[in-house]
């Protein structure tokens, strides 16, 4: 049976997915680390095993050529109907997935500036696979895409509009995949027909956003131009007034990207805790006396309640709230604390489901007389093979 693969293509990272097109089953998984480093190394896992590879050099192409060459090994190479790369950003160019040729390489060239760490990290993972499965379709899918469905009025930035016009600055949003993957899902899940649904979206990890899905398609979202506007993040600082950057960078005597630097690597959750960006280890942290973590949990939940109620704004009524990403599939007391800053909209925690919904439990995490709030997995990789299935009409060969 066809399968797709799947690859996330980061700094100094290449993570890969190998999923059966007609189960949604994933076949083989992995993740080459410390790219770039001395001590790269590549973890490959099938069935409950996994197996660590040295890697010699420590290059994106060398990633690559090793993950087809262990699909290989495996007896999968032969059933690959395509390739299917996550990019971050594809500002106005693509609302949706594409086959990858020379002017969409370009147009995402053209995107490095929205999203400088980003981008060129997701052009050496399809260079590679070019390279290397040169006979292969290759499809681009977006996380900005799911975005491009936003009204001017909840995109555009109140600037100058020649500032749009000439240079592109509006917001575009990001984690689109995992906001449309979720909904779709939760519309399921609840029996509603997507074309006629109202939903909030919180994907909620290391970079957190939160979006309004209306009849299956974003209408507003809390990230921007870049993924730095919004929430409150693991080392991203979210909103913040831009009077902040001439004032630190005079003070501290140093560049504004420096300050940049600063708002995207050392603020957020561990800028406030002066612990880690891990929620995981500031519940703990929290729970043993840490002010520090304590506080840095309240200012997320403070900035993500507010988020979601702004959000509600933009919809014609609410039919559920969900939660979703690392934090949001298994932080019940972040939901929680959440939740009950959101009773004067009618939500009213299940305490005891809203327990029992992590590590991959999902469900409602509500009382029958609430607004239902309920916790969705997300899988990205699941929804980039589809839309790279679809994008070269794989669906319609069955």
């Amino acid at each position: 049976m066809p399968s797709i693969l799947v690859i996330n293509s980061g700094s100094s990272s290449l993570k890969f997915s190998l999923i059966d097109h007609a189960t949604q089953t994933l076949l083989l998984s992995g993740i080459a680390e410390k790219i770039g480093l001395a001590d790269t190394f590549l973890i490959i896992k099938k069935t409950g095993t996994k197996e660590i590879i040295p890697l010699d050099p420590g290059t994106h192409q060398a990633a690559m050529k090793y993950i087809l060459s262990a699909i290989e090994q495996a007896g999968l190479s032969t059933d690959i109907a395509a390739i299917g790369h996550r990019v971050v950003h594809g500002g106005e160019f693509f609302k949706t997935a594409v086959l990858i040729d020379d002017n969409v390489i370009k147009a995402i060239e053209q995107c490095i500036p929205f999203a400088p760490l980003h981008n060129p990290a997701h052009l050496e993972g399809i260079h590679a696979a070019r390279l290397f499965a040169p006979d292969l379709p290759q499809v681009a899918v977006f996380d900005t895409a799911f975005h491009q469905t936003l009204p001017e009025h909840a995109y555009l930035y109140a600037l100058p509009m020649e500032y749009y016009k000439k240079h592109g600055v509006r917001r575009y949003g990001f984690h689109g995949t995992s906001h449309r993957y979720v909904s779709q899902q939760a519309a399921s899940f609840l029996n509603k027909d997507l074309a006629d649904s109202a939903f909030i979206t919180a994907h909620l990890g290391n970079g957190a956003s939160v979006a309004a899905v209306l009849n299956g398609k974003s209408i507003d979202t809390s990230m921007g131009f870049t993924p730095l506007e919004g929430l409150v993040m693991g080392t991203r600082t979210g909103d913040i007034d831009p009077a902040v950057i001439p004032y630190l960078a005079g003070a501290l005597n140093i560049s504004a990207d420096e300050v940049i630097t600063i708002f995207n690597k050392k603020s957020g959750l561990l800028g406030i805790s002066e612990l880690s960006p891990d929620m995981r280890e500031l519940q703990e942290a929290a729970d043993q006396g840490h002010t520090g973590a304590a506080l840095a949990i309240e200012i997320f939940v403070h900035r993500l309640a507010k988020y979601i109620g702004a959000l509600t704004t933009s919809l014609p009524r609410t039919d559920a709230l969900i939660f979703t990403g690392g934090i949001g599939e298994n932080a019940a007391i972040i939901r929680s604390k959440t939740i009950n800053r959101l009773r004067v909209l009618g939500y009213n925690i299940h305490e005891e489901h809203n327990k029992q919904a992590v590590g991959g439990q999902q469900g409602i995490i509500t009382t029958e007389t609430s607004i239902p709030a309920l916790v969705i997995s997300t899988n990205e990789e699941r929804m980039i093979a589809m839309d790279t299935a679809a994008c070269i009409t794989l669906n319609n060969q069955q």
